[in-house]
C-alpha cells in the first residue's frame, strides 16, 4: 500500500475507533437526563452501560477470528452499519428497555468494528510505523475516552441527550466512505476454524459474571429480595446461581480449548499465542488495569451533577481535563518509549493514573469544586495516554500477522472484560456504600425505618437524580445534605476501590518484559498475510 494511502487508512481506523469509545464515554454524561426523562432505575443505570459492555467483551473473540477470514475490512464496515443503526434505535427509545435492547445491539456493532481495526494496523504495518501506529490508536482511545463527555454534555444541554446517540449515524456514514477509498482488504491466508461451544460458554460465562454483579444488591446476594419474587419462585436469590454457572461455564471454556488444543483442532482463543511472553503477561495486566481505569467513569458524572450541581454540559468541560492530560501524554509517549522502552512507559502511565485517581477520591467533599478536581483528571488522563497505547504495542508486538485478528480479539477482550467487571464492581461499591452512609446518617437523626427505606431507595433509584426534589421542599432539605455526602462517600470509595485495582494492574506489569520475545519461532511462526 501506498505510504499516503497507508496512513490515511490508519486515520480511518482511528476515527471508527472513535465512535465507540465516544459512545462508550458520552452516555456517562447523559445518564442523569436519561434517568429524568425515561425514569430508570440505578439498575438500570448500569445496564444501559453493561447490555452495550456484555455483548461486546463476549463476542470480540469470535468475530476477531471470523474477521481473519472473512475480511478484516468487510468486518470493521458491517459493524459500523450495525453500530449506526443501533444508535437510531437508542436515540428513538421511548423507555428504559428498549434503550437497553439499542445497546446490546450496539454491543454486537462494536465487537465487529474494535479487533478489525487492531488487526488492520497489525497487517498494514511493520517495524517502527507499526509501533508508532499503535501509538496514535492508543492515544485516539485516551483522548476520546475524555472528548466523548464533553461532546455528550453540550449535546445533552443543549439538545437532548437522544443526540448523544444520533451523533454516530452521520459519523458512521463518514467512516464507511473513508474505509470504502483507503483502507484494502486483508485476511488471513491459512483458514483456522471456530468453536461454536466455546463461542457459547464465554457468553455464559461472562454474562453470569456480570449478572451477578450488578443484580446483587437489588435481588439480593443470598436470599431472594422483593425485586425477584414476581419471577424468581426460590428463596436462593438468582445471584449465587448466576454467579456460579458463569464460574462453571468458564472452567468448561478452559477446559474445552486445552482438550482441543491437545487433539489439534481449533480453539477460540488461539491457545498457542500464550507461549509468548508479552501477550500473555500484557494480556493480563491488561484487564486488571481495564477495571480499575473504566469503572471510576461511571461514578463520577453523577458525582459532579447530583451533588456539586455541574450541569451535562459543565461536566464535560471538567471531564475534558483528561484529554488534555491524554494529548499530553500522546505527545511525549513517543520520546520517552525510545528512550526507556514501552514497558517502563506502561509502568509510569499506571502510576500516574494511581496519583490521579487515588486523590480524586480524597478531594471528593459535598461542597468541592472543579478547581480541586480538575488537577487530578489532568494525571488520570496523562496516565492512560501513557498506558493504553504502549500496552497495546507490548501486547501484540511478537504476535504473527496470520492470527493477528484473534489476538487482536483477544487483547481486546481482556480490556473488555475488565472495564465491564469495574462497571460493575465499581458501580455496585458505590451506589451500595451510598445506601449504607444514607440509611446510617437518617437512622442517627432518628428517622423512622420505612421512611429511612423509602428515602434510600428514592436517592439510589436515580442514582441521586432525587437529591434535587429533597432540597426543594423545606422539610426535606436536610435529607439532601446528608444524601450528597452519602452519595460523596460512595464516589470516594469508588475511587479508592479502583485505585487498588490499578495498583494490581501495576503489579501485575512486573512480569513484562521477562523474554519478551522468547517464543516468537514457536508454532505462531509469523507469516505475511
Amino acid at each position: 500500500m501506498p505510504d499516503r494511502r497507508r496512513w490515511l487508512a490508519l486515520v480511518t481506523v482511528s476515527v471508527a475507533v472513535s465512535l465507540i469509545i465516544v459512545d462508550s464515554t458520552i452516555v456517562n454524561v447523559a445518564i442523569p437526563s436519561i434517568v429524568d426523562d425515561l425514569g430508570i432505575d440505578s439498575t438500570q443505570v448500569q445496564w444501559v452501560q453493561e447490555s452495550y459492555t456484555l455483548v461486546f467483551a463476549s463476542l470480540l473473540l469470535v468475530l476477531g477470528v471470523l474477521a481473519d477470514r472473512w475480511g478484516r475490512r468487510r468486518m470493521m464496515m458491517t459493524g459500523v452499519v450495525v453500530f449506526a443503526a443501533s444508535s437510531l434505535l437508542a436515540a428513538t427509545a421511548p423507555d428504559g428497555t428498549v434503550l437497553v435492547g439499542a445497546r446490546l445491539v450496539q454491543g454486537l456493532g462494536g465487537a465487529m468494528i474494535l479487533p478489525t481495526t487492531l488487526s488492520i494496523i497489525n497487517a498494514t504495518f511493520r517495524g517502527r510505523e507499526r509501533g508508532i501506529a499503535f501509538a496514535v490508536w492508543g492515544s485516539t482511545i485516551g483522548g476520546m475516552a475524555a472528548v466523548g463527555p464533553l461532546l455528550g454534555g453540550w449535546l445533552t444541554t443543549d439538545y437532548s441527550w437522544r443526540w448523544a446517540f444520533g451523533i454516530n449515524i452521520p459519523l458512521g456514514a463518514l467512516i464507511l466512505v473513508a474505509a470504502a477509498l483507503v483502507v484494502t482488504e486483508s485476511r488471513a491466508d491459512e483458514r483456522r476454524g471456530t468453536d461454536g461451544v466455546a463461542a457459547l460458554l464465554s457468553v455464559v460465562a461472562f454474562g453470569g459474571l456480570v449478572f451477578g454483579l450488578i443484580e446483587g444488591r437489588s435481588l439480593g446476594w443470598w436470599t431472594t429480595l422483593d425485586d425477584a419474587a414476581t419471577w424468581w419462585p426460590w428463596a436462593l436469590s438468582p445471584v449465587p446461581v448466576a454467579l456460579g454457572v458463569g464460574v462453571v461455564a468458564a472452567a468448561l471454556f478452559v477446559r474445552r480449548g486445552l482438550r482441543r488444543a491437545r487433539q489439534g483442532r481449533p480453539t477460540l482463543i488461539p491457545l498457542d499465542l500464550f507461549a509468548i511472553a508479552s501477550f500473555r503477561n500484557g494480556n493480563v495486566a491488561a484487564l486488571v488495569v481495564s477495571l480499575g481505569e473504566f469503572g471510576i467513569l461511571l461514578s463520577l458524572p453523577i458525582w459532579l451533577q447530583n451533588v456539586l450541581g455541574y450541569d451535562a454540559l459543565a461536566t464535560g468541560w471538567i471531564l475534558v481535563a483528561l484529554a488534555g492530560g491524554s494529548f499530553l501524554a500522546s505527545g511525549a509517549a513517543q520520546a520517552l518509549t525510545v528512550r526507556y522502552g514501552a514497558v517502563p512507559i506502561v509502568r509510569l502511565g499506571i502510576a500516574a493514573e494511581i496519583v490521579g485517581v487515588v486523590g480524586l477520591g480524597v478531594v471528593a467533599r459535598p461542597d468541592s469544586t472543579w478547581v480541586s478536581v480538575v488537577p487530578f483528571l489532568v494525571v488520570y488522563g496523562f496516565g492512560v495516554g501513557l498506558a493504553t497505547a504502549q500496552l497495546t504495542g507490548v501486547v501484540l508486538a511478537d504476535v504473527p500477522v496470520r492470527v493477528s485478528g484473534a489476538a487482536s480479539g483477544t487483547q481486546s477482550t481482556a480490556r473488555q472484560v475488565g472495564s465491564a467487571l469495574g462497571i460493575a464492581i465499581l458501580g455496585t461499591i458505590l451506589f451500595t456504600t451510598t445506601a449504607v452512609d444514607l440509611d446510617a446518617r437518617l437512622a442517627d437523626q432518628g428517622v423512622p425505618e420505612a421512611q429511612r427505606a423509602t428515602t434510600v431507595t428514592a436517592v439510589v433509584d436515580s442514582a441521586g437524580g432525587a437529591i434535587a426534589g429533597l432540597e426543594q421542599d423545606p422539610a426535606t432539605a436536610s435529607v439532601a445534605d446528608d444524601a450528597r455526602a452519602a452519595l460523596t462517600q460512595g464516589t470516594r470509595w469508588s475511587a479508592w476501590a479502583a485505585g487498588g485495582f490499578l495498583l494490581l494492574g501495576l503489579g501485575a506489569t512486573l512480569t513484562l518484559g521477562r523474554r519478551s520475545r522468547e517464543t516468537t519461532e514457536a508454532p505462531v511462526a509469523d507469516d505475511r498475510a
